[in-house]
């Protein structure tokens, strides 16, 4: 995982219809397989990096895979990484944190 991210993992090792691994591909763009792999191994579902070009792109995409985890009652964990350290996080710190990065940018215009 790069250093400054949020990465999404799946709580367990469900064993997810076809549907909902089309529609977490259309979110996030990884393919079905390799969806499956990372729920089965408790690997990573999507890593968000929080600084640099793809940021733009990776942050919606993570909000919007939150939203329909939710939406379908599946647990997940979010951890935030900085600088090489690794710590769990709950939604409302990642809110924070994307609204100071948010901020960060506005000052900077």
């Amino acid at each position: 995982m790069p250093d400054d991210a949020i990465s999404l993992t799946i709580d367990g090792t469900p064993d997810l219809p076809s549907a909902i691994l089309q529609a977490l591909y259309r979110i996030t763009g990884r393919s079905t397989i390799e969806l499956r792999r990372s729920i089965q191994q408790g690997e990573p579902l999507f890593i968000a990096t929080l600084f640099g070009r793809e940021h733009i792109d990776v942050v919606p995409r993570l909000e919007r895979t939150i939203a329909y985890l939710d939406e379908l009652g599946l647990p997940f964990l979010l951890h935030e990484r900085i600088d090489g350290e690794r710590t769990t996080i709950d939604v409302a710190t990642l809110r924070s944190i994307l609204e100071a990065d948010t901020s960060d940018d506005d000052d900077t215009a």
